[in-house]
Formats: C-alpha cells, sequence, structure tokens
C-alpha cells in the first residue's frame, strides 16, 4: 500500500511538472508573438500601413489565433478524450513548437510581398490551434493526478507555466531589444522565435514520462469512453460551457498586461527595455503569489477567491491604465504589481475549478471548448483597446471600461457555478451549476 501511495505522489508530481513545462512552452510562444506584435511585426510585416494601421493589423493577427482556439479545444478535446490526456497533450505542444519556429524563419514584407503577412497569419492560426488544448489539457492531466484535498495546489502549475512561459518570452526580447533597430528589424527580433524548437523537445521528453491518470483509464476499462465528447458537452453540459466561456474573460487582465500596456507605455515615452524589465520582475511576483492563492482555495473555496481577484482587478484598472500614460517607470511598475497581484489569484483558480465542473468523459472537451470561446475576446482585447483609446487626458478611459467590464462579467458569470472543492471528481455527473459538495474522494 505504502509503495503505491508513493508511486502515486511521484507520478502526481512528475505530472505537474508536465503541466509546468508544457504551458511555459505554449506561453513563450505566445508571448513571443504577442510583444514582437506590439513593437516588431508591424514594420516587417504590415509596413505599407503605416504606423499606427500597422500595429493594429498586428494585433489583429496576435488576436486571429484566438479565433483558432475553440477548433484546437475540440480536436485535441476529442482526442484526450477518447484517446488520452498525455498523448494530445504531446502533439499539441510539438505544434506549437513547429509554428513559431517557422515564425522566426518567415521572412517579410520587403522579400516575400503580402504573400508575407498571410504566411504570418497561417502559422499564427496554427499556434492557436495547439493552444486551444493544451491548458485545459494540462490541467485535466494534474486534477486527475493529484490527491483530492490539494487539486487546486497541483493543478495550478499549469498556470505556473504559463507565467514561466511569460516571464522566458519577456526576458527573451529583454536580451536582443537593446540592438540598433536595423539589426533588430532585420534579423534581432526572430532569435527568440527560434528558441521554441529545443525548449518544445524538452517539454516533449518530460511529458512522455507522465502516465494517464486513474480516472481516465478506469474509464477505458469501464468503457465510460463517449464516442463525440463535444455532442454530450453540448447536449448535457451547456450551462456549464456558458459559465466557463464568460469566466474566461478574467483573461484579459493578462492581456492589458503583457500586451496592450508594453503599446500604450511606449507610444507615451517609456522605453521598450524599461517596460519588459519591470513587467519581467512583476511576473516573478505572479509566480510567487499563485501557489499561495491555490492553496487557499483548497482551503476555502474556488469562488470566493476567484471572484474578489475579478472585482479588485476591474477596479484597478482605472489607477493601472493611467499611470502606463505618466511614463514613469516606478509609477507603471507599481501599478502593474498591484494589478498582477489581485488578477493573479483569478488565474491560478480557474486552473482547477473550471476542469473540475465537467464530468472525467468530457473534463478535456468541455473545459477546452468553454474556455477558448471566452478567449476569442482576450485574443482581440488589445486591438479593441487600441480602437478605444481616445485624445486627451481621459482618452484611456473607454479602454479601462472595457477590461473591467470584462472582469466583472466574469465574476458573474461564476456565481452560477457550483463550488467543487470538498466535491470529488468522481461525483461530478451532472451539470456542477449552484450545487452542494459532495465529499471528496
Amino acid at each position: 500500500m505504502l509503495t503505491n501511495v508513493r508511486r502515486d505522489a511521484t507520478m502526481a508530481t512528475r505530472a505537474a511538472t508536465s503541466a509546468l513545462l508544457g504551458s511555459a512552452v505554449e506561453y513563450f510562444d505566445f508571448t513571443l508573438f504577442a510583444t514582437a506584435s506590439a513593437l516588431f511585426l508591424g514594420p516587417v510585416f504590415f509596413a505599407p500601413l503605416g504606423p499606427l494601421q500597422a500595429t493594429l493589423a498586428a494585433f489583429i493577427t496576435f488576436g486571429s489565433a484566438f479565433v483558432a482556439r475553440p477548433l484546437g479545444a475540440v480536436l485535441f478535446g476529442h482526442l484526450g478524450d477518447r484517446v488520452g490526456r498525455r498523448t494530445a497533450l504531446i502533439w499539441s505542444v510539438t505544434l506549437m513548437g513547429i509554428a513559431t519556429t517557422g515564425i522566426g524563419l518567415l521572412p517579410g514584407y520587403r522579400t516575400l510581398g503580402v504573400a508575407a503577412p498571410v504566411l504570418l497569419l497561417v502559422l499564427r492560426l496554427l499556434q492557436g490551434l495547439s493552444a486551444g488544448g493544451e491548458q485545459a489539457g494540462s490541467n485535466a492531466l494534474t486534477l486527475e493526478h493529484a490527491p483530492g484535498g490539494a487539486r487546486n495546489r497541483y493543478a495550478a502549475w499549469t498556470m505556473q507555466g504559463t507565467s514561466l512561459g511569460t516571464l522566458l518570452g519577456k526576458l527573451a526580447f529583454l536580451a536582443v531589444v537593446w540592438l540598433p533597430q536595423p539589426a533588430l528589424l532585420a534579423w534581432g527580433w526572430r532569435l527568440p522565435f527560434l528558441m521554441a524548437g529545443p525548449f518544445m523537445l524538452v517539454a516533449v521528453a518530460i511529458r512522455r514520462t507522465v502516465s494517464e491518470p486513474p480516472p481516465f483509464t478506469d474509464l477505458v476499462a469501464t468503457g465510460g469512453v463517449l464516442r463525440v465528447p463535444l455532442a454530450e458537452v453540448l447536449t448535457r453540459h451547456w450551462r456549464v460551457l456558458l459559465v466557463v466561456a464568460v469566466g474566461s474573460l478574467f483573461a484579459v487582465g493578462g492581456a492589458v498586461l503583457n500586451v496592450y500596456g508594453l503599446s500604450y507605455a511606449t507610444g507615451h515615452g517609456t522605453s521598450p527595455g524599461g517596460y519588459l524589465a519591470m513587467i519581467s520582475v512583476v511576473t516573478v511576483l505572479g509566480l510567487l503569489l499563485q501557489p499561495l492563492w491555490a492553496r487557499l482555495s483548497d482551503r476555502i473555496g474556488r469562488r470566493p477567491v476567484f471572484i474578489r481577484s475579478c472585482l479588485v482587478a476591474a477596479a484597478l484598472y482605472f489607477a493601472y491604465l493611467p499611470a502606463l500614460g505618466t511614463g514613469n517607470l516606478l509609477l507603471i511598475a507599481l501599478a502593474s504589481a498591484a494589478m498582477l497581484a489581485a488578477w493573479s489569484a483569478a488565474n491560478a483558480v480557474s486552473a482547477a475549478w473550471f476542469a473540475e465542473l465537467f464530468p472525467t468523459p468530457v473534463r478535456y472537451t468541455g473545459a477546452a471548448f468553454g474556455g477558448q470561446l471566452g478567449m476569442i475576446v482576450v485574443g482581440f482585447a488589445p486591438a479593441i483597446m487600441t480602437s478605444l483609446d481616445g485624445a486627451g487626458g481621459l482618452g484611456w478611459l473607454p479602454v479601462a471600461g472595457f477590461g473591467a467590464g470584462c472582469l466583472v462579467l466574469a465574476a458573474v458569470a461564476v456565481l452560477f457555478a457550483g463550488e467543487t472543492v470538498h466535491r470529488g471528481l468522481d461525483d461530478v455527473s451532472s451539470p456542477a451549476l449552484s450545487g452542494g459538495p459532495t465529499p471528496a474522494r
């Protein structure tokens, strides 16, 4: 018995490590594109449009991946719920590494003409396809290996991976952003993208050491695998799907910190290198806080932590955006740290909670598809914010209203979700809306 307990603990740790590295790869690659969209992709791929419109076109290309994400969620969710969580996750991270390396090798508009932005869009869509199945799959794999009383503590390593990947992506560009502008636009911006391939191979190697979790293997053994998981989600769990979709709007907080904030701050006198250095340090704060938020949710519940996080972060938008426009890096750092400290709680809690709302046969598909429906709005948030930004001293107000509104909507949506902290995974046999807890497994 003791040997089995140790084996289970080892596999739970290995699954969490796999989630950390796989999500780090995904968000390293996504952060590279987000940063490049704000600084480089406009002049390299959309130069004929002029500076402002080129940046907007780059942000729209950035957002296009989020349109592909729901398709990726269906594809990898189907594979994960029918064949296995591990198999789907190996393929998703491999596709991301290939697409990101391709972006780093893609010639710009001056060489290929209109074909350059078209191919950039294709590769970006492949990134989105991959990302659609990564996070929810990592959450499901880790959650199903974790001990019952510490599910969020283990599942939150997926979100630690997203923060780590974001940090590494910022640091990768911080290492090259000091190059002379001609060299940076010619080849310097490509170097971080070319790191994606080796990083991906490490993640795949770790992922291959993780076994399928017991809830899924039990499902296979009892013949409970569904032929079309998506059909089950849409017919029996559509209310939970809507809750997760709207609840995922909390991620607009991350989009403003890592994408729009960079563009807005550099347009108001902050150097790109200064902002990247600052946001890298602030991201470390998120890495320190997220495990604490996850532990808190394992004690007091998912709902109170998530809802309070969204509401506090929504209020902070009205201090954060004015700070960005001052050009004062210390003030920007303080506002960013406050914003991230509040928002990181929702980020950590969503890892376990959204997956726990679905039963084992559709956990991967339901959490992935629901989350990625909401992420469509998140993906286009930088472009929406750029278009809302007005002239004058209060030009930031519509932007803040949009960002805060998304977080308030997320908080309201999850009021309709049941608390899952004391519920066993095997007890979730029907949509978990406003249901009472059942004993933990």
